[in-house]
């Protein structure tokens, strides 16, 4: 895995994203193999601020408040967003986003 690669999956994982599962079961009919049951569940996993503070340096986070880790979110946001824009004007990918 790359740099880049590793770079854009932290930034994944400390924006949060959503996922699509599939659960299949399988029964035996007539000696084959049928599809019995098929199950889509869509799940969202939550920004980690593990990652943020990977991303953002080794700032201690736990000490701050709810407003002041708003506040560092809402400021990682805006960075991510511009780098991504910037991204977008060179025509590169980020994020596994285009």
């Amino acid at each position: 895995m790359s740099e880049k690669e590793i770079k854009n999956a932290i930034i994944k994982v400390a924006l949060g994203y959503s996922l699509e599962e599939v659960t299949e079961e399988y029964g035996v009919e007539n000696g084959e193999l049928k599809l019995v049951k098929r199950k889509e569940t869509k799940k969202d996993v939550p920004p980690d601020l593990k990652a943020v503070k990977l991303l953002l340096g080794e700032k201690d986070y736990s000490a701050l408040s709810d407003e002041e880790l708003e506040a560092e979110k809402q400021k990682l946001l805006k960075r991510l967003k511009e780098e991504e824009n910037e991204h977008e004007s060179k025509g590169t990918e980020i994020g596994g986003r285009k």
